[in-house]
């Protein structure tokens, strides 16, 4: 019976361990600089992240090597912080010395150290993290699940591709989008992506730095989840000065119609209504 028990916990946790190494083996670990680690040296983590054409997706993890009592891995917010070392407003700091940071959202992400004068020699490093096609999308919470609507192909036929430069304009003007409607984006990816922006300035200047969202895969499903304005661009900027971009106003989630209830019409059948009229001569009693 003992022995029975012993190989029944050594399966169990051979299961639980398989669970979880195949939960877990789609992400990758990256140590920033390699045996270079996070220090000053100039350019060196643009071409770490250029190096064999990485691609990181959401789930990876970055691993920071440094010495903590002149150092720290500052993540700044956007492009305009990252270029100027500016430390003042930080989303996170890390000063272990050894620091793992798991990419948890797709966009762009900065990191810099607060030490400026070897931020300004180059200790800084900026990533572009995808939403890994392998990995499932998690379902919305519950507050977010919003009724299914109607779901458009940019372009229709043409797809997301240049045309003149009012195309996108004139083809989303002649819809109305609302919340819970969707947009499929249908192109090459090897040539093309999308990229979700915050605002009008970076959509009408084409600047793809401080991302919403970013979708690569060539058949890209955009759910709109909250109404406003929506706007979608390429990365590629030539493209996108000659109109490879679009702007979507999403409305609310449209009420539903109720129509007041009036009783139904009696539809007699033609024996129903013979009877009814025989009914009509009642037998009168003689005098």
């Amino acid at each position: 019976m003992a022995t029975s028990t012993r190989i029944f916990s050594f399966l169990f946790a051979m299961m639980i361990t398989f669970t979880v190494l195949s939960s877990s083996c789609s992400a990758r670990v990256y140590k920033v600089g390699d045996s270079d680690g996070w220090t000053a040296k100039d350019d060196v983590y643009y071409a770490w992240a250029e190096k064999n054409y990485k691609e990181f997706h959401v789930g990876d993890s970055l691993v920071f090597e440094y010495d903590p009592t002149i150092n720290d891995v500052t993540q700044v917010s956007g492009a305009l912080e990252y270029e100027l070392c500016d430390y003042s407003s930080p989303k996170a700091v890390y000063n272990t010395g050894h620091d793992v940071v798991t990419l948890t959202e797709p966009g762009f992400h900065y990191f810099i150290t607060s030490n400026q004068a070897q931020c300004v020699l180059g200790q800084k490093l900026e990533v572009l993290v995808v939403q890994d096609p392998s990995s499932p999308v998690p379902p919305p919470t519950p507050s977010k699940i919003l009724p299914l609507g109607n779901t458009y192909k940019v372009g229709e036929s043409k797809g997301w591709n240049v045309y003149d430069s009012d195309f996108y304009n004139k083809w989303s003007e002649e819809k109305q989008f609302h919340v819970g409607d969707s947009l499929i984006f249908e192109y090459a990816n090897e040539v093309r992506d999308v990229y979700e922006i915050s605002g009008d300035l970076e959509f009408m200047t084409c600047d793809p730095t401080s991302p919403v969202a970013v979708h690569k895969t060539g058949h890209d499903l955009v759910r709109l989840t909250e109404p406003g304005v929506h706007y979608f661009i390429t990365s590629n900027s030539g493209d996108c000065e000659a109109g490879l971009k679009l702007r979507v106003v999403v409305g609310p989630v449209p009420e539903a119609v109720t129509y007041p209830k009036f009783p139904k019409k009696v539809d007699l059948s033609a024996m129903e209504r013979l009877n009814n009229w025989l009914k009509t001569f009642k037998h009168q009693p003689h005098h």
